[in-house]
């Protein structure tokens, strides 16, 4: 009797086989396939950013190129090499979304000490442009350290805090990530680069809190830094000077007012709905680096009040996706690192908006994903894309799927995430027949054998 049932159960594990590899595997394909809302939602806004971006800025300087230049001039120059940028970043993009986040992980420390190193480097062989010495030539080629300092603080952030939460128990145990902080915030300054060195410390803030720091830590992080920030501004003439102007800007309205007064003026003449695409005044004869820091200004003119409400809801949903990704990741690490550079997105976007409605001092901040800024676009599509590979890391974490060396035959290991362990039917047959001669020979009722949790396929 015990034989037939051996046999009887020995064909029902031979027919559940194909069954079982096919439970296996269907989720893990259906996972690769399948995007969840926040994935789909930050691809979307980024593409609709980047599409925008590359109207404007050619828009934004095509006329200012003829009338500075004269009527041989390449009206197309800026839109051309926004276009190689915007080339180079989704390369870089999916180069991050799709590599190991561990592998990165693991290459932060000597990223951020690169970064240093260039930070120096650059105080002493650097270009200066437009009064700040912050930029490599290397012919038509300009790399800016300073905006992969603020990728790199994100990162570095993130690969500390993730495996050490006992170091926001305090600020004095925040030290280490403070420290490298500090010594980067103190090397923009020198170029000096006040717009980076705010996006930055607010950047580090968004990590802290997304690692989960004390709101009182926080606080008083923010004051000291508060405190030393207006000490530093009032030091030189030509930064005090700023300040002023952005408290009273009609002081000194053909000199350092000029420009802010010129944004008011152009985002004031869009009215409602905009005087049309291409159809802007202020940017051809006023608005100073209209395609860079001011291109805000250029897009109220041009599409109005509705167009920046726009504009601002796309950011939005750009930051409500990326920290829903970062909610929902699957580790600390994950969460750290969504939360901290969605937050260094969407820093940089309130900066610039802020700045040219004369809510904030003008710093030089482009507007991520829509300025032109080859080193500001690229860093932007790295950080999206690794918030990108968080999301594809949170989803697979929630399926069974096989991991390991895929090889050709029909005995190649898999490794299964979750589940039942991966036994085989072969090996669910032995244990039958082994709780079957348990309870036929005394054994307790329901005893597992101990076994190597395995899948042959």
């Amino acid at each position: 009797m015990s034989e037939r049932s051996g046999k009887k159960r020995g064909k029902a594990s031979r027919k559940s086989k194909p069954s079982t590899r096919g439970s296996a595997l269907r989720p893990a394909r259906v996972a690769e396939k399948g995007f969840s809302t926040e994935y789909s939602l930050l691809l979307t806004a980024t593409m609709i950013l980047l599409a925008f971006g590359v109207v404007m800025v050619f828009s934004a300087s095509s006329t200012s190129r003829i009338l500075s230049d004269g009527s041989l001039a390449d009206s197309t120059f800026y839109l051309k090499k926004t276009l190689i940028a915007v080339l180079i970043g989704l390369i870089c993009m999916w180069f991050v979304m799709r590599g190991s986040l561990t592998r990165f992980r693991e290459m932060t420390p000597k990223f951020m000490v690169g970064t240093l190193i260039a930070l120096v480097a650059v105080l002493f062989v650097g270009t200066a442009v437009n009064g700040t010495k912050g930029w490599f030539m290397f012919g038509p080629i300009q790399i800016q350290p300073a905006e992969f300092v603020k990728l790199g603080l994100v990162l570095y952030g993130a690969n500390l805090l993730a495996d050490r939460p006992d170091r926001l128990h305090s600020i004095r145990e925040m030290g280490p990530y403070l420290g490298m902080t500090g010594v980067a915030l103190l090397l923009v300054l020198a170029q000096p680069d006040m717009g980076s060195a705010m996006v930055a410390v607010f950047a580090v803030f968004v990590t802290l809190f997304a690692a989960g720091a004390r709101p009182r830590d926080l606080g008083l992080l923010a004051g000291g830094v508060g405190t030393f920030a207006f000490m530093f501004a009032l030091a030189a003439p030509y930064r005090r000077d700023r300040l002023l102007t952005f408290l009273n800007p009609d002081g000194d309205v053909a000199g350092n007012g000029f420009q802010i007064i010129q944004a008011k003026i152009a985002i004031g003449s869009g009215g409602i709905d905009g005087v049309g695409i291409g159809n802007g005044v202020q940017k051809a004869f006023y608005l100073p680096e209209a395609h860079t820091d001011m291109i805000s200004a250029v897009i109220g003119e041009e599409f109005g009040f509705l167009g920046m409400v726009a504009l601002i809801l796309v950011y939005g949903l750009l930051g409500y996706a990326g920290f829903q990704i970062a909610r929902k990741a699957k580790d600390d690490y994950g969460r750290i690192l969504a939360g901290g550079l969605t937050g260094l997105i969407l820093i940089q976007a309130c900066i610039n908006l802020y700045a040219v409605m004369g809510m904030a001092p003008l710093t030089g901040v482009p507007l991520p994903l829509v300025s032109y800024g080859n080193n500001s676009l690229i860093v932007s599509l790295i950080s999206i894309g690794l918030i990108l590979n968080v999301g594809r890391g949170g989803r697979a974490a929630t399926v069974r799927k096989p991991v390991g060396r895929r090889g050709p035959g029909r005995n190649a290991r898999l490794r299964l995430i979750d589940g039942d362990g991966g036994r085989s039917t072969k090996k669910r047959t032995s244990d039958a027949e082994r709780r079957d001669s348990g309870r036929r020979y005394g054994g307790a009722r329901g005893a597992r054998p101990r076994h190597s949790r395995r899948a042959t396929r």
